[in-house]
């Protein structure tokens, strides 16, 4: 990655708690739907973790709507923004939700059905439920290695809203929380990114959101 410089679409700021070293991917990250496989699912999707558990071995939440046989995973497809962006907030449309709950942002990913209602993702500069602001997100490549931010992601699901970013707003990192690291190819683009955020409040409180995306960053 470090081979492209500092050319169009790749800045110099940094994440909160980041070295001063690495390249700033500026742009988004277009994702990879999910597949599932006969274990698990490839690409980008979503695990819950039940609280107690851990990230390597789980318990993980089963959602029924799955459309994998291992329905601990939850597959999601890119939005109509193709997927993350850096440097910029994707916000939920108001209202924000159908009168069944389904979310009906859909520019990060496409709404996806969690135990009978769907959700979807937004980085928001407040956060909805009064926690205090975020940075847009961040993304930094050093060599083939991703680190950075997304305090500001927010899911939403069935009128509610759960912060999903790493590290939360604030920069606290509780519970199951765990850093956003990931792979980068500088030739094709191609790349994996992973963390883990951990719920408070609502039906999931203790509950921990695990993240894999997957796809191709296209520069600004």
């Amino acid at each position: 990655m470090l081979a492209f410089g500092l050319t169009a679409g790749l800045g110099s700021a940094q994440p909160r708690g980041e070295a001063t070293n690495g390249t700033s991917l500026l742009g988004t990250f277009k994702l990879t739907a999910g597949s599932c496989t006969p274990g698990g699912a490839t690409g980008s999707y979503f695990r819950m973790i039940y609280p107690g558990g851990t990230l390597a071995a789980g318990k993980f939440f089963s959602n029924p709507d799955s459309s994998c046989t291992e329905k601990s995973y939850s597959p999601v497809s890119p939005g109509s923004a193709g997927g993350l962006r850096t440097g910029a907030y994707q916000a939920s449309p108001t209202p924000a939700f159908d009168s069944k709950g389904d979310a009906k942002v859909a520019t990060i990913i496409k709404p996806a059905a969690f135990a009978a209602i769907d959700f979807g993702l937004a980085t928001l500069p407040k956060g909805p439920t009064g926690v205090q602001s975020a940075p847009a997100p961040t993304i930094i490549a050093t060599g083939s290695k991703l680190s950075g931010q997304v305090e500001a992601l927010w899911a939403e699901w069935n009128k509610l809203y759960f912060n999903q970013g790493s590290p939360k707003p604030g920069g606290s990192t509780p519970g199951l929380t765990q850093p956003l690291s990931g792979t980068y190819n500088a030739t094709t683009h191609a790349f994996v990114l992973t963390w883990a955020s951990a719920i408070s409040g609502g039906p999931f409180n203790g509950f921990t959101g695990y993240w894999h995306l997957a796809g191709t960053f296209s520069p600004r």
